[in-house]
């Protein structure tokens, strides 16, 4: 009966490590990943159109790889700020021990 104890035990551990290691809610940057902590603001795109006054964002999270929500599209970036003539576009990533991450779009225009 221990060592049946002490095998369940040990099951759990390595599950609990596996996951805990796995890094689920990371995402990957132009610069690289940190272990530890990534907070990182990219350029996504640019058009010919002259930069505008309005900036409109839109986010997805990440918790653990198991539950992702949100909606960050371009088009619901730029609906939030109401733009009609984007500009450019950049993006901000972040996470912390790959356990939560979000990814957010920001949106410039008019």
């Amino acid at each position: 009966m221990k060592s049946m104890k002490k095998t369940r035990i040990m099951l759990v551990m390595a599950a609990t490590a596996l996951v805990g290691l796995s890094s689920c809610a990371t995402m990957s940057t132009q610069a690289g990943m940190g272990a530890i902590y990534t907070d990182v603001q990219t350029g996504e795109q640019v058009t010919s159109n002259t930069r505008g006054t309005k900036v409109g964002t839109a986010s997805v999270n990440n918790i653990l790889g198991l539950v992702v929500t949100g909606d960050a599209s371009v088009e619901a970036a730029a609906k939030s700020a109401d733009i009609k003539k984007i500009s450019h576009v950049d993006s901000q990533k972040k996470s912390i021990l790959g356990i939560y991450g979000t990814y957010k779009v920001i949106v410039y225009g008019e």
